[in-house]
């Protein structure tokens, strides 16, 4: 029969997945009313098909879009309470960004690290008064403790939020040291993922070139040869050789004090 053949393969295409429009023409008056019955069918039934996938899609990014604003909600909370981490998760995140950008990571990816270098600290939400405030250079073993506390923390808040992938681990990660001698778990080497160690060097590059209540900013001159004295015991050396011709080529990062805009730049890919 005219046309059996042809059905046939459409059908096998739709049920694997492949909606595509040849079945319609099987419908036409060329056919046999068999032909088009059938096909006529089982394109409605495609159509319902891709009716229901597209509903399913779009309540997938409803519920990306309400993940995304309650990670937005909680990172506002912190800059409410740490002035200096308003402006040092951004800068982290872009840093972090053109890091992964010079290094040659998937877009995908790219994304992830800014968002997670935005939320590196959000674990330092449930620090004390005493830390927040404290503008003495002494930190006791209780402060010490506290601070240490903070990448797990923040991997507890947001592991539940399947959404933000490997962004969970790389906020864990981001104390972690080549030499194990970081934490939370003193991971060595290989053991600590790229992404992480591409916080760590982001987080620590703006530490020191950004002024804080004990140190004032240091130029590149300076923040360099730290980058590279800790390459090797704790930072990645390839990694840190790559961000200082970003930043030499590149320049500083400049973004806005307002930290709530810079996170409605997020967007989901």
């Amino acid at each position: 029969m005219e046309g059996l053949t042809h059905l046939l393969a459409c059908i096998q295409d739709i049920s694997g997945g492949s909606y595509s429009n040849d079945i319609m023409e099987l419908t036409t008056d060329k056919y046999s009313p068999y032909v088009r019955e059938v096909a006529e069918s089982v394109g409605m039934m495609m159509v319902k098909i891709e009716a229901r996938e597209f509903a399913l899609e779009q309540a997938n990014e409803d519920l990306k879009q309400n993940i995304v604003d309650t990670v937005k909600a909680a990172a506002r909370g912190l800059s409410l309470r740490d002035k200096y981490t308003r402006g040092h998760g951004e800068r982290v995140g872009q840093y972090a960004k053109r890091l992964a950008l010079r290094a040659g990571f998937c877009e995908d990816d790219v994304w992830t690290l800014r968002l997670a270098g935005i939320l590196h600290d959000i674990g330092k939400i449930g620090f004390s008064d005493r830390l927040f405030f404290n503008e003495d250079i002494h930190v006791d073993d209780d402060m010490l403790a506290e601070i240490r506390r903070h990448p797990e923390a923040g991997f507890s808040m947001l592991k539940g939020l399947k959404f933000l992938g490997p962004a969970v681990e790389f906020v864990r990660g981001h104390h972690e040291r080549l030499d194990g001698t970081g934490y939370p778990n003193g991971l060595q080497g290989d053991e600590i993922s790229k992404g992480a160690r591409i916080l760590s060097i982001a987080d620590v590059f703006d530490a020191i070139t950004t002024s804080r209540t004990y140190q004032d900013a240091m130029g590149l001159d300076k923040a360099f040869p730290i980058l590279r004295k800790l390459a090797g015991p704790s930072l990645d050396p390839e990694l840190v050789e790559i961000f200082i011709k970003e930043i030499q080529e590149g320049g500083l990062e400049v973004v806005e004090d307002d930290y709530s805009d810079c996170l409605d730049d997020i967007e989901i890919n």
